[in-house]
């Protein structure tokens, strides 16, 4: 990263910059002979008091003391992409929120709360899309307020790490003493290559219908599934349910959850019996959804992971999968998990 003109180090940036992708050097010690230094790389979300922070696109906050800054300069709001189809991370949002619809929603200017009685953050937390339609402070206010009625806790799904995600409503948040919890990534491919990866797929049937059998294997069933869960999972504009049979009376070896909407196949719920795993099942489902997706003229496919998720993050890396952004919920201050 050039920083420099004529040789010297340049602080490029200013208080008037905050909103804006930048990169920084800053000394981080006086060791001899030279001193030492790192970069930072992300949106400037504040510049108040001596003091700077930046968001990463990992969601995590850097904060900087202004007197350690050496150089500084804006750069591209996001950067290029070699591999995958072209989109935005608000429309991969939108995509990603049609695939796991809440029982009850509202909108809030042009913020969307969710709530499924629960079942996962991302149907029982707020879409940030866009302008609230309020001051920030009344926004927060409205929405624990929703929550709270609905008896739980305020979770907002804020984006990081690409053109158009929300680092500055992160940081404001941050401010406030919400916490972060669960953060994922979202990762897209080409779907056509999918299709055609080397997996035996003669096990793998699909269903239009959620059925028990495929529930018995779903990690979040826990037990006897919520009518909540059935719902969410239920819905989306074109659902495919995917099972590997196992052994009579016994949960599924292997099941898989796609989506598709329009260009998109969404993959979700791609999970393999612990005594089962590392044969192939999990490329074998992913294989036989994408083949359905395509022949209903899809042609991009996107997925979401935990970010502590290491085996699943290996897995779709092989298949081609690249980061596009991340997201975070956010809990409001004082609540507790249900």
């Amino acid at each position: 990263m050039d920083f420099t003109t004529g040789g010297r180090l340049e602080v490029r940036i200013t208080p008037d910059d905050v909103g804006k992708r930048v990169s920084v050097r800053l000394i981080t010690g006086e060791r001899e002979p030279a001193p030492t230094f790192t970069d930072v790389v992300g949106v400037l979300t504040s510049w108040t008091e001596g003091s700077l922070s930046i968001t990463r696109r990992t969601g995590e906050a850097v904060r900087i003391a202004e007197s350690s800054l050496v150089a500084g300069k804006v750069v591209p709001a996001a950067p290029a992409r070699r591999r995958g189809p072209a989109a935005t991370a608000p429309e991969l949002d939108r995509v990603a929120a049609r695939a796991w619809p809440p029982m009850v929603s509202e909108p809030l200017g042009e913020w969307t709360l969710r709530a499924s009685g629960g079942f996962t953050r991302r149907a029982n937390s707020v879409l940030p899309l866009g302008d609230p339609g309020t001051g920030l402070d009344e926004a927060l206010r409205r929405v624990t307020d929703w929550y709270a009625a609905r008896e739980l806790p305020a979770y907002i799904q804020v984006s990081t790490g690409a053109e158009g995600t929300q680092e500055l409503l992160a940081a404001e948040l941050e401010g406030r003493g919400w916490t972060r919890e669960v953060s994922s990534r979202i990762r897209i491919a080409a779907l056509a290559p999918i299709g055609d990866l080397d997996a035996d797929a003669s096990a793998v049937t699909l269903s239009r219908r959620l059925d028990d059998a495929w529930l018995a294997r779903y990690q979040r069933s826990s037990g006897k599934p919520s009518p909540e869960a059935r719902t969410v999972l239920s819905g989306g504009p074109s659902v495919w349910f995917a099972t590997v049979a196992g052994r009579e009376g016994e949960a599924p070896d292997a099941i898989g959850r796609c989506v598709v909407d329009g260009r998109w196949a969404g993959f979700a719920a791609v999970e393999v019996a612990p005594e089962r795993r590392r044969q192939g099942l999990a490329k074998a489902v992913m294989t036989v959804l994408a083949r359905k997706a395509l022949d209903e003229g899809a042609s991009a496919a996107y997925l979401q992971v935990e970010t502590d998720n290491d085996g699943a993050q290996a897995l779709y890396e092989g298949m081609g999968f690249t980061v596009h952004h991340s997201y975070h919920h956010w809990r409001a201050s004082g609540q507790d998990v249900r």
